[in-house]
């Protein structure tokens, strides 16, 4: 199959076009199929994950559209050598996500000791002052944490993002594996590559150890969704299922004797573990928004009671913002007292005059985000926005250069795509998923590849037209 030359670090061939180790077995498998074969088992794939519902929400102005996300054929394929090096450095920085939130919920001993400036959470919508003084069951606040990393080079890779609030999308994970199985099995029995199947066992057996002291030895877990019309609500539903647990909404749940309790057949049923899947201002109407529909009435107060156990923790989001973020070199030398493994990208603080000058002098070059966006929204990618969009985000920057932090645009590396005319580069990041309890940190061998399918684009997200690869780490 032809292959495009790609300009940045390619994960699968090197500068002189021989295969990396790692890709060396698969290369030599998919060498041997039909071309016609491989288009004809993508497009069984898309009839599979159309009739499993595997879709998401895209909101528009007026409605919101139900689209499938894309799924490349070619997996995304990492070398057990460089996992064991991605894991250390993830544990590392989830351990220390973990630290910093207790501290800035309690004493707050790294603002005293000057290393992070009081403002960042001062004004900070996603600190909660509901959350002072008080300690999650077990001393976790982030039970699940996902970790956008990308690639520039052989051993550079580098923390674009951390999702401590509530990270979506390894539903996708699951099944862009469960797939490639069934479309490919004795392509897995020519290749070892590490299971992810057991994910959602673990989840659940992660979330119990994380019950309130009483829950007995079978905590009852539950997933809280927004509902249907979520567009994260296929993995809301999946995970709930998979885990044998609980899919609840807001209306199915109330308190009930200083317990959260769920609506049965067989009358109110009290809940340990409500593994939550909306956001903290519609958590409790009683505490945040009084006009959320979302949320059970006084759960706060249960939860702080010691009765329940919320995951993640209220107050988490914290730690997704990006300005927050650029401080994460320090964070994680506060709490470990070692350098981190895993490096930030370049990120210039707007709020700072001297950075703003810098950002506003060179928008071309920079990539500008707001602190508190997501899914690729709300961002200038300045090398590829027409003059126009730089001069209107311009007035953005100087009206609320709070609100945003900068980086360079990176040349993140490439794996390749299956198109029509054969194999062709195109930029991928890697969300690892992370589980956390009182008995330890575990990480998902692997994650959720996202790769942009548009050529020469470096926006992944699939809300705006990216799509997922199934993700290998090969086996020892």
């Amino acid at each position: 199959m032809q292959t495009d030359k790609p300009d940045n670090f390619d994960e699968m061939r090197m500068p002189d076009g021989t295969v990396r180790e790692a890709y060396r077995d698969y290369k030599a498998w998919l060498d041997e199929q039909d071309a016609a074969l491989m288009r004809r088992k993508g497009v069984e794939a898309e009839t599979l994950f159309r009739r499993t519902g595997i879709t998401f929400n895209v909101y528009g102005e007026d409605d919101a559209e139900e689209r499938l996300i894309p799924f490349d054929m070619v997996p995304r394929i990492i070398s057990a050598g460089e996992w064991r090096r991605l894991s250390r450095g993830i544990e590392q920085r989830v351990r220390a996500l973990n630290a910093f939130m207790h501290d800035l919920y309690h004493r707050q001993e790294i603002i005293r000791s000057g290393r992070l400036p009081e403002r960042l959470f001062r004004h900070n919508d996603a600190w909660l002052p509901q959350m002072v003084g008080f300690t999650p069951p077990g001393g976790v606040y982030t039970h699940i944490v996902g970790i956008d990393l990308v690639r520039t080079g052989p051993d550079e890779f580098m923390v674009l993002e951390d999702n401590a609030r509530t990270p979506s999308g390894v539903s996708y994970m699951l099944e862009n594996r469960e797939t490639m199985m069934a479309m490919f099995p004795e392509l897995f029995a020519r290749v070892k590559v590490r299971p992810v199947s057991n994910y959602p066992r673990r989840l659940a057996s992660s979330l119990a150890a994380c019950a309130p002291d009483g829950a007995g030895p079978q905590p009852t877990i539950a997933v809280l969704t927004p509902g249907i019309y979520n567009s994260a609500y296929f993995e809301h539903a999946f995970l709930a299922d998979q885990m044998g647990a609980e899919l609840v909404e807001g209306s199915d749940l109330r308190v009930v004797d200083g317990r959260v309790q769920m609506r049965t057949t067989a009358g109110f049923r009290p809940i340990d573990v409500l593994y939550r899947r909306v956001d903290d201002d519609y958590l409790d109407p009683l505490t945040f928004n009084p006009d959320s529909v979302l949320g059970i009435p006084g759960i706060m107060d249960v939860y702080r009671a010691g009765r329940i156990t919320i995951a993640n923790a209220p107050g988490t989001g914290v730690a997704d913002d990006k300005a927050i973020y650029s401080f994460m070199p320090e964070i994680v030398e506060f709490y470990t007292g070692e350098k981190p493994l895993l490096p930030n990208v370049d990120t210039w603080r707007c709020a700072d005059p001297d950075s703003l000058k810098y950002v506003l002098d060179n928008l071309e070059e920079l990539v500008v985000k707001e602190v508190h966006g997501s899914g690729g929204y709300g961002m200038l990618i300045g090398p590829t926005s027409s003059k126009k969009e730089i001069r209107e985000f311009r007035k953005k920057l100087e009206a609320r250069p709070e609100n945003y932090i900068a980086q360079p645009t990176l040349a993140l590396s490439t794996c390749p795509v299956l198109t029509k005319a054969g194999l062709a580069p195109r930029h991928v990041d890697l969300r690892p998923f992370v589980l956390c309890s009182p008995e330890g940190v575990e990480i998902t061998p692997g994650g959720l590849t996202r790769v942009a399918m548009k050529k020469g684009s470096l926006v992944v997200n699939s809300s705006q037209g990216g799509g997922t690869k199934d993700s290998w780490v090969l086996d020892d």
